[in-house]
């Protein structure tokens, strides 16, 4: 039996630089702005997750069916406080790697190594990220994040 394309499960990867306050608390509540709008749009839309926000970068990855995801994106490609977004990846996958509808890490000295290993940074400064070094950072900060609250094993 065939799918169709309107309703394939997709996940897009993207990054962009963030538009954000320079002043930390006010940084904290623009991401949290962000976070809290993103959760109810994404839960109304049926999309998963994760949101890292890096040295002055956004990079996402959004899971859910191909027209919700597009919507979404579109959104975001609007949204003053991104700039020069682009898209690493776009593909269809067989199920989903995130569990919530909007999470989001911030690079912080308890998850540097994570970020080190990665070493996303040049990658980006150059616009060449690679979707296989987003995706491994994701799942490393969402299995870091479980591990912290004490789940150890992830059900998706």
């Amino acid at each position: 039996m065939r799918t169709s394309k309107r309703s394939s499960l997709i996940h897009l990867i993207y990054f962009s630089r963030a538009q954000l306050s320079a002043e930390p608390r006010e940084r904290a509540r623009q991401v949290n702005d962000i976070a809290r709008h993103a959760q109810k749009k994404n839960e109304f839309s049926v999309i998963t997750s994760i949101l890292i926000v890096d040295q002055g970068y956004f990079i996402q990855i959004l899971e859910g069916e191909r027209m919700s995801v597009q919507e979404t994106f579109q959104r975001i490609g609007g949204d003053i406080r991104h700039r020069d977004v682009h898209i690493v990846e776009w593909r269809e996958i067989a199920k989903r790697e995130f569990v919530t509808s909007f999470a989001y890490v911030l690079r912080t000295p308890a998850n540097d190594a994570l970020f080190q290993k990665a070493n996303l940074a040049p990658m980006l400064q150059r616009g060449t990220p690679k979707a296989s070094t987003i995706h491994a950072l994701a799942q490393a900060l969402q299995a870091d994040t479980m591990a912290k609250q004490g789940i150890d094993h992830l059900f998706v």
